[in-house]
C-alpha cells in the first residue's frame, strides 16, 4: 500500500470512527439538570468533551487501520476470496 493510499484510508477510517464516538456520553442541559441559556439549542450537548472524543477516535482509528493495513499487505483477504467478484459479468 502506498503512503498516499494509506493516508486516504486512515482519513476515512478516522472520520467514520469519529461519527461512532461522538454520541458517547452526550447529555443535553435538561438531562444534566442545567438551565438552557437563552439563544442556545435545547438539544445541544452541555459538555461535548470534543478533545477527549478526538483522542478516543484516534486510538480506535489507529487500531482499525492497523487491522486493515495488515489484511491488505499480508494478503489475508484478497479479491479472489470475495465470491461475488468472481461471478461478475466481464471479469473473465
Amino acid at each position: 500500500m502506498r503512503l498516499t493510499s494509506a493516508i486516504a484510508v486512515y482519513f476515512i477510517v478516522w472520520w467514520t470512527t469519529l461519527f461512532v464516538v461522538l454520541p458517547w456520553g452526550v447529555r443535553n442541559p435538561h438531562e444534566s439538570g442545567e438551565q438552557v441559556a437563552e439563544g442556545n439549542e435545547p438539544g445541544a450537548p452541555a459538555n461535548p468533551q470534543l478533545l477527549r472524543k478526538a483522542l478516543i477516535t484516534t486510538i480506535l482509528a489507529t487500531a482499525i487501520f492497523a487491522l486493515i493495513y495488515a489484511t491488505i499487505t499480508r494478503g489475508w483477504i484478497g479479491f479472489d476470496d470475495v465470491p461475488f467478484l468472481n461471478q461478475m459479468p466481464g471479469t473473465g
